[in-house]
């Protein structure tokens, strides 16, 4: 099987992948290979934090024009795989000279399945691109196809915990990839200073808790195949549920839009994590760290895509707020306004490449050291 992920998270995937029992795992490029049986497909899709979606190639042959595209789609037996009635949907990435349109290949392989059915059983399956009982991927990469039963459907970063989300929503999958780089295992108290709808401050108490991800999930597309095993898929939820653990920190969110914290609460008690997490309607920049013990911050400022901010004075008091407010504290955040980071006014001890969407970002590290004013950094 392959699992997709986003750039920059192909290690964290990896492991993940290798401590959930996957075998030959191997990384790649946005993705990681894997072999496993059924249950562990189901496993996978339940329990990975940084897979975007799992996929199941079922065949790879060598490709130079689209006839013989149709023809190698049409020799495949699909009705192994989806009935004469069902309903199917085809998408395709193309990596390669000899092909340029991928909705052109999409449409082949969905002419050459459909001819198959018609001329093999006299009915057809139809096309329905958003329940399809049948999701196909199609992938060229020079002149190697390979086709593949997509079995998540709707990409994994919708967990099914959200119901409400602000102008600039993190992506679940990224926010949970940006706490385990950050290397915050639950040991510490957590925060995020700028919650908006509340979606790292989920993700932590999930990783904090050992709690699979994707739970709340209304469906995964291997619900519709033909080989469905609904007392092996509750067997596998229930063996991961067993492995939750306690928490015994505290989890703080804070924004200062009132409607943003009012969504993070709505989201935090939908996710059924409210024991864990403390949101309050903050202005970070006059707040300050209770307690001696260690904090640990993750959070994704307003880049100044979306949201018409001062980034030079925002920057700097991000900078001033952590120096002169919050000693004892690792702070991490995500931006793709690389100008700004030159305000924060503090040198970062990491910087790590990675996208937000199409942006390229940089996640960073400040390390605030207990009992300095000045704030002292050190790689």
């Amino acid at each position: 099987m392959v699992a997709k992920t986003l750039f920059g998270f192909e290690e964290l995937l990896e492991k993940e992948l290798t401590q959930l029992g996957a075998l030959y795992v191997k990384k790649g490029v946005r993705s990681v290979s894997f072999s496993g049986d059924k249950g562990f497909m189901y496993k996978a899709n339940l329990a990975l934090r940084t897979a975007i979606k799992i996929l199941k190639p079922i065949h790879t042959f060598k490709v130079r024009d689209e006839k013989e595209l149709y023809d190698k789609i049409y020799a495949i037996p699909w009705e192994n795989h989806l009935k004469p009635t069902g309903t199917l949907a085809v998408d395709a990435t193309i990596h390669s000279d000899l092909f340029s349109h991928s909705l052109f290949i999409a449409q082949k392989t969905k002419d050459a399945i459909v001819d198959r059915f018609r001329e093999t059983s006299g009915q057809r399956p139809n096309v329905d691109l958003k329940f399809p009982d049948l999701k196909i991927n199609v992938r060229i990469d020079r002149n190697q196809c390979t086709v593949s039963l997509d079995s998540s459907g709707e990409s994994l970063h919708k967990r099914g915990y959200k119901l409400a989300t602000n102008i600039a929503p993190i992506n679940e999958v990224l926010a949970a990839g940006l706490i385990l780089l950050s290397g915050w295992d639950g040991q510490s108290d957590f925060m995020d200073p700028m919650c908006g709808s509340g979606t790292i401050p989920i993700e932590a108490a999930m990783i904090a808790c050992n709690i699979p991800p994707n739970l709340m999930r209304k469906e995964f597309a291997f619900e519709r195949w033909q080989d469905w095993d609904v007392e092996l898929f509750e067997k596998i939820e229930e063996s991961l549920l067993k492995k939750t653990r306690d928490f015994h920190h505290n989890i703080f969110a804070y924004d200062k839009a009132p409607s943003a914290v009012r969504k993070a609460q709505d989201n935090i008690k939908n996710a059924q994590l409210d024991d864990f997490i403390t949101v309050k309607h903050e202005d970070f920049f006059k707040t300050q760290k209770g307690g001696d013990s260690k904090l640990h911050m993750v959070f994704n400022p307003p880049y100044g895509e979306r949201l018409d901010i001062d980034m030079q004075a925002f920057y700097k008091d991000i900078g001033d707020t952590l120096k002169q407010n919050y000693p004892g504290t690792d702070a991490w955040f995500i931006t793709s306004n690389l100008d700004a980071l030159k305000h924060v006014g503090l040198r970062p001890s990491r910087k790590i490449q990675l996208f937000n969407a199409k942006l390229e970002s940089r996640l960073v590290k400040y390390i605030m050291y207990e009992g300095s004013k000045k704030g002292k950094y050190m790689n």
